[in-house]
């Protein structure tokens, strides 16, 4: 194959949209301090369907496929390598297909390990530090998740790409792992960074890196804090319905896209796209802030260019941050 690139030792990390951006959340965090680049997209577009239109100002756009990207670290130190593949959605089907796609050219790239990233719901209170699970393909990387103190999961179903992954690796000779991050199953559908925090501890120190978290822990307190206020008015609500107390406004109207911003986040948004491009360990930031906007998938495409090139590629993992 033309332009493939050369990696040390290289580890494939593949993440998904799912319950609390956990892995999805996880894998940006990664390709922002990294400085990753865009290695290829995956041609998979016979294995997506099309089952909605998106409307503008009542006009009809065809809404576009899901994209499938691979992006790629070098490490300055030599000792490990990392190519990321982020997926924009999950095949309805042919999802063995799809993982023997992305195995394919993790082979020939060298690849000796994939990992995927998950979450794992139970019944934590919001106080409590975030567990992770482990499961793998073979014993000697289940021994060194012990080994880090993760909870290996001892019977259980992976359900959908982050579990398949990892064994159509292992049909093909390589590794497999998934890392699951702990998060309360009442907040399913809430982003939530401190499984991904959780995640992304257990990944460095199986990978022996030392990727910056500092941005994903002062994330994890600040919405930790929110969860709190929000936790006591789900119970006042509760207590002052069961006293028959309970008040419900009308639902406010919510604006679509950029429409929605005033004039001043506009121009920080600019001005920090602008700072990203030119320091990639600030993208992290900038996606932060885009989600805090509640309009990332309006700007996303423009994001991702953040990473096209492979100007930054090498970045320190210590060093990073903003």
């Amino acid at each position: 194959m033309t332009g493939r690139i050369e990696l040390e030792r290289p580890w494939l990390v593949a993440v998904w949209p799912g319950m609390g951006n956990v892995a999805i959340n996880a894998g940006y965090y990664l390709m922002a301090k990294l400085g990753m680049h865009l290695e290829r997209a995956l041609d998979a577009r016979e294995l997506f369907e099309i089952g909605h239109v998106d409307v503008e100002k009542g006009i009809i756009r065809p809404a576009p496929l899901p994209r499938s990207r691979f992006f790629a670290w070098r490490d300055p130190g030599g000792q490990r390598d990392l190519l990321l593949f982020l997926g924009e959605a999950q095949p309805p089907a042919g999802i063995h297909a799809y993982c023997e796609r992305i195995v394919d050219h993790a082979r020939e790239l060298g690849v000796t390990r994939v990992l995927t990233f998950a979450a794992m719901a139970t019944q934590m209170p919001l106080n409590q530090e975030s567990r992770v699970f482990a499961a793998a393909t073979a014993k000697p990387p289940l021994e060194e998740c012990r080994h880090l103190k993760l909870e290996v999961l001892s019977e259980a179903r992976i359900s959908g790409l982050n579990g398949v992954l990892p064994g159509v690796a292992a049909e093909h000779g390589l590794e497999g792992t998934c890392l699951l991050g702990e998060m309360p199953q009442v907040l399913a559908q809430v982003p939530y960074p401190k499984a991904s925090l959780a995640v992304l501890r257990a990944f460095n120190a199986l990978a022996g890196l030392d990727v910056d978290l500092g941005d994903l822990e002062r994330e994890t307190q600040a919405v930790g804090k929110q969860l709190e206020v929000l936790q006591r008015r789900i119970e006042e609500a509760v207590r002052q319905q069961q006293g028959g107390e309970a008040e419900f406004g009308e639902p406010a109207e919510e604006q679509e896209g950029s429409a929605r911003l005033a004039p001043d986040e506009i121009d920080r948004l600019e001005q920090m796209f602008e700072e990203a491009a030119h320091d990639r360990a600030r993208a992290y930031a900038l996606k932060r802030e885009l989600d805090r906007l509640k309009v990332f998938p309006e700007y996303e495409d423009r994001f991702l260019d953040l990473f096209k090139d492979a100007g930054a590629e090498g970045a320190d993992p210590g060093g990073a941050g903003s």
